[in-house]
């Protein structure tokens, strides 16, 4: 199964959003969910358990959810609002002591709502290798039956160089700060064979 980033997403009763990453744990290299921006106002992104996902293409992705049941899950981004003492200063120009004071105001803070023991991979995230940035992700391919990560697929190169080259998830060191660090130097990743780029 191929998950491909920034494309269509259809529920069984119509159009439901664009993808735009997924969520794996780190130590199986599992995908759980599907990250999806909503077609309609306010176009969050949610979290969709990967159960949902049915037939893929490289333009489209088919959910088994109808577009109610996929407004229902977990939004991706939650908002939280914390208490934060602002100071404010008193006086002015004809104030021979100006003096302040803290003033509690209301932030809002936003947090990605990620399960704990999970990290989330998007589209355009960051691929560097033992010597250097090499690319961006591009998507994702997965196995089926065990719905893990086999291969995430790299854009290379430049606008007049630009390939998509399949890197398989072991040569993968870490993931950190929606960034891929790879085991393999440029000239390894530049050996490897272009996939078709749609």
């Amino acid at each position: 199964m191929d998950i491909p980033m920034d494309v269509e997403v259809f529920c069984t009763d119509g159009k439901c959003g664009r993808s735009t990453g997924v969520v794996l744990k780190p130590n199986t290299e599992k995908v759980t969910h599907l990250i999806i921006k909503e077609k309609d106002a306010p176009h969050e992104e949610i979290l969709v358990p990967v159960e949902a996902v049915g037939a893929t293409t490289p333009d489209s992705i088919n959910l088994s959810f109808t577009r109610d049941k996929v407004d229902k899950q977990q939004r991706f981004m939650e908002t939280e609002y914390v208490e934060v003492d602002i100071p404010r200063y008193a006086g002015g120009a004809y104030s021979l002591a100006p003096y302040s004071y803290a003033e509690a105001e209301m932030l809002p803070v936003r947090r990605s709502a990620v399960p704990e023991g999970e990290l989330a991979l998007q589209r355009g995230a960051r691929v560097k290798a033992t010597d250097g940035q090499v690319g961006h992700v591009d998507e994702f391919l997965i196995d089926p039956e065990s719905e893990r990560v086999t291969h995430l697929v790299l854009q290379e190169g430049h606008l007049w160089g630009k390939k998509d080259v399949s890197i398989p998830v072991s040569e993968i060191e870490r993931i950190k700060d929606n960034t891929v660090y790879l085991k393999m130097d440029k000239q390894a990743i530049g050996a490897l064979p272009a996939v078709p780029v749609r």
